[in-house]
């Protein structure tokens, strides 16, 4: 076990005394060598964070980050309160869209007057509607949000391990949780599930992925906003919020990236908020004129190869893919996601694009979730996706 892991448990084991946590009441809770999807502690939780028509529990467990280390992970467990069906409930694992880098911006952690329930509340009304569809909800807030280390913002290797690790784990914790399971993500999220639809089925072959839903996902052409901005482009203005995100989390996957040699004096408060605070707070802040943003000097080379490594336009998703865009949204680009669903038909991927007209960012989720219940029961059905034209 490395010294990095043994603080990340300890970590881990002062959170579950903080907040009433228990060891996990099944083999793996005492198992010497810790080992991707084991489950750490649970407990019942009823905040904010839990969702209304299900019993939710706080849990943590072991992922890898994208290097193959263990880390501990925190995330949410939901199910019906029905009977489960023959063979066990199915499962939605939900990957959230961008909250923001620090602890406090973890959707497990949300409270009424939390710094991110303006998401986590919109999100967890559609999330309860699959409750009552008889799904379980299980729900990750990656790495770094909630437990010890930093948020590795984008890296699209350890959330995918993360989606599919919080199922493993969420099975060990209840029974009745089955095997099959779907994938839906927003934004960072939306990116996240493409990542999980690469490999998710050598990753745990006793789970049956039948696809996933990416709503909005960002990511493509990333790496093209550094020269961008270092250009001085007006255009990027708008995606300064992301920006001390994307650098802070490059950073925890590379260490010779130095944030705090980035950034000029007058973008530092980008920075500073980002580590504090969540992304509302980031957006509350006066844009900088693109040209201030990075210092003369700076080493952008490490950023711009992590950057490039996350762009989702380079997968090959082995499950159908539903991809869903509003037209209005300003955060993530919809030529860029044309694009991406573009690159899918070549691949022969089975893909359901939808586009929905006038939505924006957060509009689209619940504008496109009919039709994401409706692609969620055809895969299940094992019927045919394809709606790329020929």
């Amino acid at each position: 076990m490395t010294g990095r892991l043994r603080r990340w448990l300890v970590g881990a084991a002062v959170v579950a005394v903080l907040t009433g946590c228990t060891a996990a009441t099944n083999p793996d809770a005492t198992e010497p060598e810790l080992r991707a999807g084991q489950l750490l502690t649970a407990r019942p939780l009823a905040t904010a964070a839990a969702l209304p028509s299900a019993d939710t529990r706080l849990i943590t467990y072991v992922s890898d980050d994208s290097h193959g280390e263990p880390i501990v992970v925190s995330g949410t467990v939901a199910v019906p309160k029905s009977t489960p069906p023959e063979g066990g409930w199915p499962v939605i694992s939900w990957a959230h869209g961008t909250t923001g880098y620090a602890d406090t911006c973890a959707p497990s952690a949300d409270t009424a007057d939390g710094l991110v329930h303006d998401y986590v509340g919109l999100v967890n009304s559609m999330l309860d509607s699959w409750v009552a569809r008889g799904y379980a909800v299980v729900q990750t807030d990656y790495q770094g949000l909630g437990t010890p280390g930093g948020h590795p913002y984008v890296d699209g290797v350890s959330e995918a391990n993360t989606v599919t690790d919080i199922v493993r784990a969420a099975r060990r914790l209840d029974s009745n949780i089955g095997t099959e399971w779907v994938a839906i993500g927003h934004s960072q999220g939306g990116q996240a599930v493409l990542f999980t639809a690469q490999d998710a089925q050598g990753r745990d072959p006793e789970l049956n992925l039948l696809g996933v839903v990416s709503i909005a996902p960002g990511g493509v052409g990333m790496n093209q906003a550094v020269d961008l901005i270092r250009a001085g482009s007006p255009e990027v203005e708008a995606a300064q919020r992301f920006l001390p995100l994307l650098v802070l989390g490059a950073a925890v996957v590379d260490p010779s990236i130095k944030p705090d040699q980035i950034f000029t004096s007058q973008a530092r408060p980008l920075l500073t908020t980002a580590r504090t605070e969540c992304v509302a707070q980031i957006n509350a802040l006066p844009p900088v004129p693109s040209a201030q943003v990075f210092t003369p000097d700076a080493d952008l080379v490490g950023l711009s190869a992590y950057l490039d490594r996350q762009d989702p336009i380079r997968l090959t998703p082995q499950v159908p893919v539903m991809l869903a865009q509003g037209t209005a949204d300003a955060a993530v680009s919809p030529a860029g996601v044309d694009e991406l669903a573009k690159a899918m038909c070549g691949k022969d991927i089975a893909l359901d694009y939808r586009v929905y007209p006038g939505q924006d960012h957060r509009g689209v989720i619940a504008a496109s979730l009919g039709d994401m219940q409706n692609f969620v029961d055809t895969v299940t059905a094992g019927e045919p996706i394809d709606t790329c034209p020929r």
